[in-house]
């Protein structure tokens, strides 16, 4: 298990865990960042310290800080 944070742009992965308080686990998954769903990190934005995702054909920011509470594992494309 690797953090979200943690992968190269252009990888995929699927969501194994998503860490942190309730609130903040609830609104991710309001997201569909659900453990079980493939995401890609399309890009980091280096203002703001942000990553850019592609979840089920939408495009999602988080916080950098925000994506090390994700788990994923890679998968193979």
């Amino acid at each position: 298990m690797i953090r979200l944070s943690d992968i190269a742009p252009g990888t995929r992965a699927a969501l194994l865990t998503v860490g942190g308080e309730r609130a903040f686990r609830r609104r991710l998954m309001e997201l569909g960042l659900l453990p079980g769903t493939s995401v890609r990190l399309v890009r980091r934005v280096d203002v703001g310290d942000m990553l850019e995702l592609e979840v089920r054909g939408c495009h999602v920011s988080l916080r950098r800080s925000d994506a090390d509470r994700l788990t994923v594992r890679l998968v193979q494309t």
